[in-house]
């Protein structure tokens, strides 16, 4: 009987990138696993354009703990290191 050791990744060469730029296993996980992931093409804003409100409701969807007390700036932080 086999072990399992979490869910398997779908891009193993974009994962051990993303782990050698130094990103936590979750978010490289959640990268290489998206199905257009070496594709470009984002639409959303930048961080940078949004409104405080903005970046606050992402956080909370996302489920980034003590946003109610960061600044714009530690929410864009945040968001990004998440």
């Amino acid at each position: 009987m086999s072990k399992d050791h979490g869910p398997s990744i779908k891009n193993d060469e974009q994962y051990e990138k993303l782990r050698k730029e130094g990103m936590s296993k979750e978010k490289a996980a959640r990268i290489a696993n998206t199905s257009n992931s070496g594709e470009k093409g984002g639409k959303a804003e930048k961080y940078e354009e949004r409104t405080k409100e903005e970046l606050y409701e992402q956080a909370k969807k996302i489920g980034i703990d003590g946003r109610s007390d960061m600044s714009k700036d530690e929410l864009i932080k945040a968001l990004r290191n998440h």
